[in-house]
């Protein structure tokens, strides 16, 4: 116990010091910051799906029979390279207020599901078409970028970005004769991920029985903060 208590009066001496010592090292801070504009490559169809109920169980077997028939619509209509994902399960206490006044009726359960595929697919129409062959579900089709395709442009962004980041720090030190300029430290922003676009898929599947689709560039950045000292 007195090793450690000495150790931390120790460290609490030093950090002022140490605090002291960062102040007095000459700092250049330049950003550094890439871009690519690229289409969307992925269309996903959303579907939010809501059962109430008296009992947890009655509300969960209809939303696994109401999955179910999505699954067997999909099949059933031969769709090509697409991939079913159900997240956001939750059941919750249907709890309702009137007059100021809270009452539980039975439970609510609710699921998420998502068709993804990707934007080029022949096979939109007929993916909207068993959706509304499964049953009561309403969906919004999002277009967006695949994290796969995102994750393949990371290293390019991260290197256009620190680059950009020491042509600055280069032009600030020959523009004032600084000499020996080298990295302090380095401080990524959090990466940016463009919203997904919507339409208004029923709309667009009437229009259209081929549903050409035709989509706006999405922009990735990547923006880098780098300190030099000299």
């Amino acid at each position: 116990m007195q090793r450690i208590l000495i150790l931390f009066l120790a460290f609490a001496m030093a950090s002022p010091v140490l605090a002291q010592q960062i102040q007095q090292v000459p700092i250049i801070e330049v950003e550094g910051f890439s871009e690519r504009k690229i289409a969307a490559d992925e269309a996903v169809f959303a579907i939010n799906l809501e059962e109430k109920s008296m009992k947890v169980p009655d509300a969960v077997n209809v939303l696994n029979r109401k999955t179910q028939r999505l699954s067997d619509a999909l099949k059933k209509a031969k769709i090509r390279d697409y991939k079913l994902v159900a997240d956001n399960y939750s059941v919750n206490v249907n709890r309702i207020y009137q007059n100021g006044t809270a009452s539980d009726n039975g439970y609510v359960a609710r699921q998420s599901l998502r068709i993804v595929t990707s934007v080029t697919n022949e096979d939109l129409q007929k993916i909207a078409a068993a959706i509304q062959e499964a049953g009561d579900m309403s969906y919004n089709l999002q277009f967006g970028i695949a994290e796969a395709t995102r994750k393949s442009l990371e290293n390019a962004l991260l290197t256009e970005a620190l680059k950009d980041a020491e042509a600055r720090a280069m032009l600030i030190g020959n523009t004032l004769a600084i000499r020996g300029l080298r990295v302090f430290s380095v401080t990524m922003e959090p990466n940016y991920r463009p919203q997904p676009m919507y339409m208004n898929a029923k709309v667009a599947m009437a229009e259209s029985a081929d549903m050409l689709i035709e989509t706006d560039d999405q922009t990735l950045t990547k923006r880098v903060y780098v300190k030099y000292t000299y």
